[in-house]
């Protein structure tokens, strides 16, 4: 007789990636419950991360913090010295494998440079069961400070992902944040980021593909506390089949953040007749002298653009094809490290496309 397997304890975590304004209500637009393995690491000897990153809000909210903290196997703190301009990416790499779990902290000093990368993809199982990965990762920007942000997350079909990002940016810090998200059984993504000095400011450009029955969770948010501060967030993404899709981005302007400006918006083309989306862009004001603007557009190919792709040749399926494709090109073309493109040629979504050419 064969003995049954090992079934993993597990942990619900209700109503994380939440927005900070509640609305929507009876559309469940303001959260996501996951259900998340929960091993016992009691007896494990591990490294924590200095304290003061306890002060870093994370995207997906302190329970996800927590609960990443209790699974991660080890954490990574690393510093950039002051004007130190770092060549070499510091990568956190994750899957669905040997690490399923990382919690890292870095702290970039005043005037110093870094990029850093965040690469999610498949995990070697191939099963129904194939698990769940995470990143935690709290950034922490001096006065002046440059950060380069770049996420790859391209899982498995069967595969759960959660990413939590939290930024804090002091006086004339800037960020810039690439990320593309390829897919996955289940995605979420929560980005973070307190611009809390005079002129700091944030860039982020998301992009995104989700098909068949997956599901992909994004809330962002970014308070703007620091006076003369900026934020510009972009998405565009592309929802095929029954694919479920929500985000969430809210800026904040803080009272005090005198001359701060934000703006957010989404373009969304939808090519599947089950698709679920839902966009919740909140722009929350307590200051007089700010500017604030946000929007969403969503659609199909138009009927124009079909009847000039076809007089071309192109049968429908194939232009949409064109969309698509696009959006992994645009992918590899900007990673940044060999696993960021790993990220994009291992998807299979990616090969089944062709779009994934020798080097």
């Amino acid at each position: 007789m064969m003995a049954e397997k090992d079934v993993a304890p597990e942990l619900t975590l209700e109503r994380v990636n939440a927005a900070p304004a509640q609305t929507w209500n009876r559309l469940r637009t303001n959260d996501v419950t996951l259900t998340v393995p929960a091993r016992d690491r009691r007896g494990d000897v591990r490294f924590s991360l200095p304290r003061l990153f306890e002060g870093v809000a994370c995207g997906m909210g302190p329970e996800v913090t927590s609960w990443v903290e209790s699974q991660a196997t080890d954490s990574r703190y690393v510093e950039v010295s002051r004007g130190e301009r770092r060549e070499e990416p510091i990568v956190v790499s994750v899957g669905a494998g040997a690490n399923e779990a990382a919690d890292t902290g870095v702290l970039v000093r005043e005037g110093a440079e870094v990029t850093i990368v965040v690469a999610a993809g498949a995990g070697e199982k191939d099963d129904e069961d194939a698990g769940t990965s995470a990143s935690l990762l709290r950034v922490i920007a001096e006065r002046g400070a440059r950060v380069h942000l770049h996420e790859y997350v391209g899982v498995g079909a069967a595969q759960q992902h959660l990413e939590s990002v939290g930024i804090t940016c002091e006086r004339d810090a800037r960020v810039d944040v690439h990320q593309y998200l390829l897919g996955g059984g289940t995605v979420a993504l929560g980005f973070a980021c307190d611009l809390a000095g005079e002129r700091a400011r944030v860039d982020l450009s998301c992009r995104y593909h989700a098909g068949g029955t997956e599901v992909l969770d994004i809330n962002e948010v970014v308070r703007q506390r620091g006076r003369k501060t900026r934020s510009e967030l972009g998405y565009n993404g592309v929802l095929e089949d029954a694919a479920k899709k929500s985000l969430r981005t809210t800026i904040d302007l803080v009272h005090g953040a005198k001359g701060a400006q934000g703006n957010e918006a989404e373009t969304v083309l939808v090519l599947g007749d089950d698709v679920v989306n839902k966009t919740l862009p909140t722009i929350l004001c307590d200051e007089d002298d700010v500017a604030g603007n946000h929007g969403a557009t969503i659609g199909s190919v138009s009927p124009e653009q079909l009847a000039y792709l076809a007089d071309r040749g192109l049968f429908r399926a194939d232009a949409e094809r064109l969309f698509v494709s696009a959006l992994y090109e645009d992918a590899l073309m900007h990673a940044p490290c060999a696993e960021a493109r790993a990220v994009v040629e291992n998807d299979t979504k990616g090969q089944s496309l062709r779009i994934i050419e020798e080097a």
